[in-house]
């Protein structure tokens, strides 16, 4: 028999999302197909990483400063 303790659970629910390069804040109940185009990069730097050895990296990106941050070395099929 398995026992288990039962632990209150806190659920995040998301208001909004603010972009990391522009600031805008982009609301859930408003904005949500803004919010279903936002792009988020998080990783963890390897060796000799630009960012640093094991460094975590992390960013949220509207679509509109995606596309004006790569937008010319991008292939759009």
């Amino acid at each position: 028999m398995i026992k288990y303790v039962e632990e209150k659970q806190i659920l995040k629910i998301p208001m909004s999302i603010t972009c990391d390069v522009c600031k805008k804040e982009y609301l859930y109940k408003k904005d949500i197909g803004e919010i279903e185009e936002f792009h988020h990069v998080d990783f963890v730097g390897g060796y000799s990483s630009v960012f640093g050895d094991d460094m975590r990296v992390a960013c949220d990106i509207c679509q509109h400063c995606l596309k004006n941050l790569i937008g010319e070395y991008c292939r759009v099929e």
